[in-house]
């Protein structure tokens, strides 16, 4: 396997998400103000599967989206050369197209993709999409804000 473009500990300083929030373990392919490919690694711990659901584990749809949502903050942020900082948030403004089409189960490598559509007046969207084994789960477009905190 090639050396990751972000590891954990990149991504830990670049995205202010810790556990049982933070959703990408690495990033393995990034152009700048392009795109970026990330890897979720989907493990039987994650808290979420005590109650979605006890006898059938899936991973809930607005965790996947959570996920990609990350992924576009870590484009952007790289894109840019900053880090956040404590000082800086990313948030949702939008989601438009959500389809889910494949459940997610413990033991699932999630392939996290997405593409800078546009930027403008401080408003990011962004072409997401989420695989496991080249099958999409899900895609959506999503829009984001980055907004100081302090």
């Amino acid at each position: 396997m090639s050396e990751p473009v972000l590891d954990i500990h990149k991504i830990l300083k670049k995205l202010p998400h810790r556990y049982p929030i933070l959703l990408v373990d690495r990033v393995v392919e990034f152009e700048k103000n392009v795109r970026i490919k990330a890897i979720k690694n989907v493990t039987i711990n994650e808290p979420f599967f005590m109650g979605h659901f006890p006898a059938r584990p899936v991973m809930p749809g607005v965790m996947m989206l959570e996920a990609l949502a990350q992924s576009a903050a870590l484009l952007s942020f790289e894109s840019m050369g900053t880090e956040p900082g404590d000082d800086t948030v990313v948030y949702f403004v939008g989601i438009d197209g959500a389809r889910f089409k494949r459940v997610v189960e413990p033991g699932d490598q999630l392939v996290l993709e997405a593409w800078i559509d546009r930027a403008k007046g401080g408003i990011y969207k962004y072409k997401t999409r989420a695989s496991v084994d080249g099958e999409t789960a899900v895609e959506a477009e999503l829009m984001c804000t980055m907004r100081k905190i302090a």
